[in-house]
């Protein structure tokens, strides 16, 4: 594999790499909220759980739909009614936000090296794959974030830490590289 080639693949690999970091982080907080919570919103300016899940998966079906051959922004997309809390169950709005990352997964690991050197339309703006990616996993980690932030409040009392506890940082070292490594 030529350089260029190998760049390319680093790229595609690492985006998987770090959208499956952030679904992973957003489904461990989600799984710690009652189902009636994901309805919460904590301001009537700001979106519940539910929301911020229909309007990621949203964006994911429109954005890598046929990323290489049509605008990231679907015409059959109404994102305004992404933020219309529209799911009864959980099982139905777990369901539309594995659709949206199935979409985004199934198309990254269709993509080839020679794909990135693609250019692809977003709301009628050109981008290239890799700032297309890029673009998706900084939407995506903004909301991911807020989730992980409103279901840590409605969780209260019990919440499990998704990641490295307070205070963990050097046991989890030791863990990882063993004694020494830091002090």
């Amino acid at each position: 594999m030529n350089p260029a080639t190998q760049v390319a693949q680093a790229v595609l690999d690492g985006a998987i790499t770090a959208f499956r970091s952030n679904l992973g982080w957003a489904d461990k907080a989600i799984s710690q909220v009652p189902d009636h919570k994901l309805h919460i919103a904590l301001d009537p300016n700001t979106n519940s759980i539910a929301v911020i899940m229909k309007h990621v998966a949203g964006n994911l079906l429109s954005r890598w739909t046929d990323f290489l051959t049509s605008d990231g922004e679907k015409p059959w997309r109404n994102r305004d009614n992404e933020f219309v809390d529209t799911f009864t169950s959980r099982q139905e709005l777990q369901a539309y936000w594995e659709s949206g990352w199935q979409t985004l997964f199934a198309t990254l690991n269709s993509l080839t090296p020679d794909d990135v050197a693609a250019t692809v339309m977003i709301r009628g703006e050109p981008h290239s794959v890799p700032l297309a990616i890029q673009r998706s996993l900084a939407h995506c980690g903004y909301h991911i974030g807020q989730i992980i932030l409103i279901a840590r409040i409605l969780a209260g009392d019990h919440w499990t830490t998704i990641t490295i506890p307070r205070g963990g940082s050097s046991q989890f070292n030791q863990h990882v590289w063993g004694q020494g490594h830091y002090r």
